[in-house]
C-alpha cells in the first residue's frame, strides 16, 4: 500500500535479467525494459506491486517484442544499461534517470524525483538546450508546445477551440522532441486525467491521476524514425480505401433525400470532384442510432445505389447514446444483455443526448464491442460505406436537447466499467471511449464485410486510435485564426502517430467569407482527410455559393488533389505500413535545422511537395522559407536555391507550392471521382538536381487483398547533372495485374519542358533528358 508520499531513494538493489533492469529505490521500485534497441519502457511504482496489462492499453504487450542484447555497465555512481542505439543511466544515490545518445549526450532526464501522492503522481523531466517539443495530439495554439499546459481528459468544449480552450476531444499522450543532434519521442501510458505543463522555462512536468509511472521513450536519431518505432508499439492506420483520400462533401444537415440528390447532382454538374456525401443527425428516425427517417429517407437502399452509380460513397454519423425507448430495438436488445454501463448504485447510468433520455454502451468489454459493431449492418445492408462516430468522448447534455441541451457534462466517474475479470470505473476508460468506441466500429466492418475496406471517422479518441479510424479536429469556427490553426493541428497529430487527419473546411462554426473559403479550400485539398462540413444554422457552405471565382479555385484544387491521387495513395502505403505522417511538418526532413521548428505555416505532403498556404485576409504574397537543397515552383517551374526565405506571388487563385529537387511526382487524369477512370495516362513529372527515388504502390483500392500481397510497387530513380537527367524505371515487383497503359514523363527543370512517352508493359525502363 502506498505511503502518504513517495520519492525516489538510492539505489538499494537491482537484478538484470534478459532486456530487463529491475531496481529497488527505497520504496519505490524501478523496472527498465528494452523493448527494441530505440525503444524502452521506464516503469515505477511504490512498493513494487506493478499492475497487470489491460485488454484495451494501447501499447503492444512487452511479449509482442524479441529479447533485446544488452550490456550493463556500472561505475561507483551510476548503473548504464546499453543497447547498440542509446543508454539509460540510472543515478546510485538518488535513482534519477535519463538517456543517453550513442555520443553521451543527455536526453529525457529526470530533474527531480517523481512525486507520488495518496492519489496522483507528478514526474519533472528537464528541457535541454536547443530542442523543441511538438506532438500531443490536436491541441489549438502555436505548433511548437513549450510556454503550453496542455489536459489529457476528452471533452467537448463546447466552444469553437482555439489557443487556449483545454481540454479538447482527444487525450493524446504522445510528444517528439526534435534539436538538431537527436531527437526522441515519449508516450506515457496513464488513461486518467492527466496534464502536460511545459509552461516553466527549461522542465516539462507530467502529472497524473493513480500511482504507476509508465512511460516509454524512443530514440531515432530521425524523426520518422521515431515515429516508426511509435507507431509499431501503439499500432499503425490500416490503408484505406481509396475513394476515403477523396473530397468528402458533409453539412448538418443534409435533411432529407432530396437535398442529398441535389447535392450530389449539383458536384457532378459544376464538376467539382467529389466522392463520399456525410449524413449527420437528422437522417435517423428521432435520433436513434442505426435507424431512418421513413418520411425524410423513405428507400435508403435505393439512394445510395443510386448515388453509387454517380461515383458517391454515403458516410452515416453515429452517436454512442442510445434513446431509452422500450419499443426501439437498440435499446432493448442492449437491455436484455446487459450492454449498457451502470452507476455505482447498479442503475442505468442515463444521460442527455441528441434523442433525450439515453444510455451508453460499454465499450471496454469485447462482448459490447461486438454486440455494437454487429448492429451497424443495419446500416452498411443499405449500402453504407462510411461510419462517422461522433459524441464519443463521451459528451452529455447538461438537460434534454428538446429543452436547449445545455451545459456539456460527461458520465459519472465512479460508474463500473469492464468485465468481471478486470472491473474498472469511467474515471479509467473515460479517454479512452471514443477509440474503444472506433475499435467496436472497425471490427464490426470487418466482421460484416471481411474482404471489403470500410472508412471510420472519429471526434474523441486516446494515442493508437489510428489503428481503427480517421480523426477529425471537431467543431472549428469560419474564422482566419482556425484556418492558421489547423496548419498545427494537423501536423501535431502526425507527430502522435495519428497520419489520417483533417478540419472542417471553411469552419464548422459561422459563415464564412468567400475569401476564406477560397483560402481554405486550396490547403484543404490537400488535407489527409479532406471534407468540407457546416453547422446547422449558418449560411450554406458548398463551394458554389461563394460566388463563380471560388467555386473555380475549388473546382481547380480539388481537381489538383484528384490528380495527385497516385502521389498521395503511396503516401498513404508508406504510412500504413511505417507509421510515417501524411502531413510533415518541415522539421521532419530537416531536423538538423532550427530555422524550421517553428515554421507551421508551411506542409511537406510526403516528402517532396511542399505547400505554403494563405492564411491570412488580403494577403496576395507571403514569405516562404526553403529549406537546404534545390527547389522549384509548382506552378511556374521557377528553381531557387534553399536555406534561404523567398516572397512569392500569391493572388487571390494561386497558393504558393513546391517540389523539392529529387522529386518524382507521379499523376493520374482528370476524374469527378477515384474510382471514374483508370491510371492511364499515368505522367511523373521529374524535378532534377539531386538524386531521388519514388515507389508507386498499386492495388485494388478496395479489397482487404492486399494484406495477402495482392498489389504492386514501381521503384523509380532520378539521377541528373548539368547535362543530362536520367529516370529508371525498375520493373513492377508485386502480384497485382496492371493493364498497359502510357506513361508520359515530364522533365522540369526551370530552364525546360521536355516530355516523353512510352507505352508500359512493367518492364525495366530508362528515359533520358538532355539538359544542354
Amino acid at each position: 500500500m502506498m505511503k502518504e508520499r513517495a520519492i525516489l531513494g538510492a539505489v538499494r538493489e537491482y537484478r538484470f535479467q534478459n532486456s530487463e533492469l529491475w531496481v529497488d529505490c527505497g520504496d519505490p521500485h524501478m523496472r527498465v525494459t528494452f523493448l527494441k534497441p530505440e525503444l524502452v519502457r521506464v516503469r515505477i511504482v511504490p512498493g513494487g506491486d506493478f499492475a497487470p496489462r489491460n485488454s484495451w492499453d494501447a501499447a503492444l504487450p512487452d511479449k509482442y517484442f524479441k529479447v533485446v542484447p544488452l550490456e550493463l555497465q556500472q561505475t561507483q555512481h551510476a548503473l548504464f544499461l546499453h543497447s547498440n542505439a542509446f543508454t539509460v543511466r540510472v543515478d546510485k544515490d538518488t535513482a534519477l534517470v535519463e538517456m543517453l545518445t550513442p555520443d553521451g549526450k543527455s536526453f529525457f532526464a529526470d530533474s527531480v524525483s517523481p512525486v507520488w501522492e495518496v492519489e496522483s503522481f507528478h514526474f519533472t523531466k528537464r528541457i535541454e538546450a536547443g530542442e523543441a517539443y511538438f506532438g500531443f495530439g490536436e491541441r489549438g495554439g502555436r505548433m511548437e508546445k513549450q510556454g503550453q499546459t496542455m489536459t489529457n481528459w476528452a471533452t467537448d468544449p463546447g466552444i469553437p477551440h482555439g489557443a487556449f480552450v483545454d481540454p479538447m476531444y482527444m487525450a493524446v499522450p504522445v510528444y517528439l522532441v526534435v534539436r538538431p543532434d537527436a531527437c526522441y519521442g515519449v508516450y506515457v501510458n496513464s488513461t486518467r486525467r492527466s496534464s502536460f505543463d511545459l509552461s516553466h522555462p527549461g522542465e516539462l512536468r507530467f502529472e497524473a491521476q493513480g500511482d504507476e509511472l509508465d512511460v516509454y521513450i524512443a530514440y531515432g536519431p530521425q524523426p520518422l524514425d521515431v515515429l516508426a518505432h511509435i507507431s509499431e508499439l501503439l499500432g499503425r492506420m490500416p490503408l484505406p480505401p481509396k475513394w476515403a483520400l477523396g473530397y468528402h462533401q458533409s453539412r448538418w444537415s443534409y435533411g432529407s433525400e432530396t437535398d442529398v440528390r441535389q447535392i450530389a447532382a449539383t458536384l457532378r454538374e459544376k464538376q467539382i470532384p467529389c466522392d463520399v456525401i456525410h449524413l449527420d443527425i437528422d437522417y435517423m428516425d428521432g435520433y436513434r442510432v442505426f435507424t431512418w427517417d421513413a418520411e425524410r429517407f423513405p428507400n435508403p437502399q435505393q439512394l445510395i445505389a443510386d448515388l453509387k452509380e454517380q461515383g458517391y460513397r454515403v458516410a452515416t454519423i453515429i452517436d454512442p447514446g442510445v434513446k431509452v425507448d422500450a419499443r426501439y430495438p437498440v435499446y432493448r436488445d442492449g437491455q436484455m444483455k446487459n450492454m449498457f454501463i451502470h452507476n455505482s448504485k447498479g442503475k442505468l447510468a442515463t444521460g442527455y443526448v441528441w434523442p433525450d433520455e439515453s444510455v451508453f454502451p460499454d465499450f471496454s468489454r469485447a462482448d459490447v464491442r461486438e454486440w455494437w459493431g454487429n448492429w451497424q449492418d443495419q446500416l452498411l445492408a443499405a449500402g453504407v460505406s462510411g461510419i462517422w462516430n461522433d459524441m464519443n468522448e463521451p459528451a452529455l447534455f447538461e438537460k434534454p436537447f428538446s429543452q436547449g441541451s445545455g451545459l456539456g457534462i460527461t458520465l459519472p466517474l465512479d460508474a463500473p466499467q469492464g468485465s468481471e475479470s478486470e472491473k474498472t470505473t469511467h474515471a479509467v476508460i473515460h479517454n479512452l471511449y471514443g477509440s474503444l468506441m472506433a475499435q467496436a466500429s472497425y471490427e464490426g466492418a470487418r466482421v460484416l464485410r471481411p474482404n471489403e475496406r470500410t472508412f471510420h471517422l472519429c471526434r474523441s479518441g486516446f494515442a493508437g486510435i489510428q489503428r481503427w479510424t480517421t480523426s477529425w479536429m471537431g467543431d472549428n469556427g469560419s474564422c482566419w485564426e482556425h484556418l492558421e490553426m489547423s496548419m498545427g493541428q494537423l501536423l501535431n497529430m502526425g507527430a502522435s502517430a495519428i497520419p489520417f487527419v483533417g478540419v472542417d473546411i471553411g469552419g464548422f462554426f459561422g459563415n464564412a467569407t468567400p475569401e476564406l473559403f477560397a483560402r481554405w479550400m486550396q490547403i484543404g485539398s490537400l488535407y489527409p482527410f479532406s471534407r468540407g462540413h457546416s453547422c446547422a444554422g449558418t449560411d450554406l457552405h458548398e463551394p458554389w455559393v461563394f460566388g463563380e471565382e471560388v467555386e473555380a479555385i475549388s473546382r481547380e484544387y480539388l481537381t489538383l488533389r484528384y490528380r495527385l491521387l497516385p502521389y498521395f495513395y503511396s503516401v498513404f502505403q508508406r504510412a500504413a505500413e511505417r507509421g510515417y505522417p501524411i502531413w510533415r511538418a518541415l522539421y521532419m526532413h530537416y531536423p538538423n535545422d532550427p530555422q524550421t521548428y517553428h515554421i507551421s505555416d508551411q506542409v511537406l505532403i510526403g516528402r517532396y511537395l511542399m505547400a505554403a498556404p494563405i492564411l491570412h485576409p488580403g494577403q496576395r504574397a507571403r514569405q516562404v522559407y526553403l529549406p537546404q537543397g534545390t527547389w522549384y515552383d509548382w506552378w511556374e517551374g521557377t528553381r531557387y536555391e534553399g536555406g534561404r526565405y523567398i516572397l512569392a506571388d500569391a493572388p487571390l487563385e494561386r497558393m504558393p507550392l513546391f517540389v523539392r529537387a529529387g522529386a518524382i511526382l507521379p499523376l493520374g487524369p482528370e476524374m469527378q471521382f477515384s474510382g471514374e477512370k483508370a491510371l492511364d495516362p499515368l505522367t511523373l513529372h521529374l524535378f532534377p538536381g539531386e538524386d531521388g527515388m519514388f515507389t508507386l504502390y498499386e492495388d485494388d483500392g478496395i479489397s482487404m487483398e492486399y494484406q495477402q500481397g495482392l498489389f504492386s510497387k514501381t521503384r523509380c530513380h532520378l539521377s541528373s547533372d548539368e547535362k543530362q537527367a536520367t529516370l529508371t524505371i525498375d520493373a513492377r515487383s508485386g502480384t497485382f495485374a496492371v493493364a498497359e497503359r502510357q506513361i508520359h514523363v515530364v522533365l522540369r527543370d526551370g530552364r525546360q519542358y521536355q516530355q516523353k512517352t512510352f507505352t508500359d508493359n512493367g518492364e525495366m525502363r530508362t528515359i533520358q533528358f538532355d539538359r544542354e
